[in-house]
């Protein structure tokens, strides 16, 4: 991880007591972010969601059904036909009879605009609502990732998903207004193009306080990846030139965090933007940290590193911690 700080160029903040506000968590919506990043970040499609299916999600009186298809597109293989089976069913008394299934569940025409948006992005995709992709559910899908190619797939991840109903029901818990919502006004299905070769080192937090970038870590921390401390100075200066042109003056908060990826032709595409605090992880940080280097941080370009300087035992140093720490969350 690093310790960054650019030259402030203020503007003015939601809240200056630091505090989240309802109005920081609906700029994060990528409804809100993805027009002014369009072409800095992912391919995506946006659908407004119904009620209806919003209330599917959500339904938990009924038996976990998948939408019936108009397009003939199933999340899972059809069922084996065992004769066994059928003969045990048979040989039941006839008076035992079993209720009928209730009907499945259909939206017709949300899934052809879905079929239609997989298509135009190539086939394949991961979906996300306003804030959030169902990661903690790709276990379930048949891919074992977030990789969909039909609705019922997407809406196998969406139901099965935590993080998704923290959207649904909780996402402005955090929130310290008087009168805080309790859902956002209209949700959003996010359709993004799915890049099978993307490698997890090359995704990157980036935690910005008062208008200044003060950290970058990798985002998936359960990995030691050699690549990040040999080429530590390179992926510091994409960042940080990135942030400085395109980001800093366009979106609109003061504290908030990024996600970025690097791709193999060094070009920062931005993955998603969090609040600062509430329910983003500050993963190889802690929030008391991030906020300890706003006070505290010094711009690199301004630190004497020469030897005997005391800056590069210090630097020294940090590396060897950071070194350790790494070693030790391999073990």
């Amino acid at each position: 991880r690093e310790c960054l700080s650019s030259p402030t160029n203020p503007k003015p903040s939601i809240d200056a007591g630091g505090k989240m506000k309802e109005e920081e968590v609906n700029r994060c919506q990528i409804q809100n972010w993805y027009p002014k990043f369009k072409s800095l970040t992912i391919k995506t499609k946006l659908h407004k969601l119904p009620e209806s299916f919003i209330n599917y999600l959500l339904d938990d009186s009924v038996p976990f059904l998948l939408p019936s298809s108009v397009t003939n597109q199933n999340a899972m293989p059809n069922r084996i036909h065992n004769p066994d089976e059928e003969d045990d069913d048979s040989s039941s008394s006839d008076d035992e009879t079993d209720p009928p299934p209730p009907p499945s569940p259909s939206f017709p025409e949300l899934e052809i605009e879905i079929r239609d948006s997989i298509e135009a992005l190539g086939g394949s995709i991961f979906p996300k609502l306003n804030w959030s992709a169902p990661k903690d559910a790709a276990w379930i899908s048949p891919s074992q990732s977030l990789s969909c190619s039909c609705f019922s797939e997407i809406a196998l991840l969406l139901r099965s998903s935590d993080s998704i109903l923290h959207d649904l029901c909780n996402a402005y818990d955090s929130c310290s207004d008087d009168k805080a919502s309790s859902r956002p006004e209209s949700f959003f299905l996010a359709l993004r193009k799915w890049y099978p070769s993307l490698k997890p080192e090359m995704e990157f937090r980036c935690f910005v306080k008062a208008n200044e970038l003060v950290g970058v870590c990798q985002r998936e921390v359960t990995t030691f990846y050699p690549v990040l401390v040999s080429e530590k100075e390179v992926f510091k200066g994409l960042i940080e030139e990135f942030f400085d042109v395109n980001v800093r003056s366009v979106f609109e908060l003061e504290d908030y965090v990024f996600d970025v990826y690097v791709t193999k032709e060094r070009r920062v595409k931005v993955v998603d933007f969090n609040t600062w605090c509430g329910s983003t992880l500050p993963l190889m940080f802690s929030w008391e940290e991030l906020e300890g280097f706003r006070r505290t941080a010094v711009p690199y370009d301004y630190i004497d590193v020469s030897c005997g300087s005391g800056w590069d035992q210090v630097l020294k140093k940090a590396e060897e911690e950071f070194r350790d720490e790494s070693d030790e969350d391999v073990v």
